[in-house]
């Protein structure tokens, strides 16, 4: 977890329903890593969503153009990356 969210006050409550199979194997975890279990939970919650907001690993290309520009980029690897082009093919929304 980062420094900046360790020291903000924490005021905001998340609340889940498990089943108790999966709250002892949460807690079991938790024992392990000499945490509790909810520093273990947001912690955890933390780098998953890192993750997925860091390292996309799935793309939609909506138009022949789109995919020509996504094809020819990663056919020429030798070359000096376009990330202006990657970019702007990348945030264009989808339908």
């Amino acid at each position: 977890m980062s420094i900046v969210q360790e020291r903000e006050t924490k005021n905001e409550r998340l609340e889940v329903r498990l089943t108790p199979a999966t709250k002892s194997l949460l807690a079991h975890a938790a024992q392990l890593r000499h945490t509790t279990l909810t520093e273990f939970l947001v912690s955890s919650a933390v780098r998953a969503a890192e993750e997925v907001l860091v390292s996309p690993r799935v793309f939609e290309v909506t138009s022949d153009a789109g995919w020509t520009t996504l094809a020819d980029l990663l056919d020429a690897p030798a070359e000096a990356p376009a990330h202006h082009e990657l970019t702007g093919l990348l945030r264009q929304p989808a339908p």
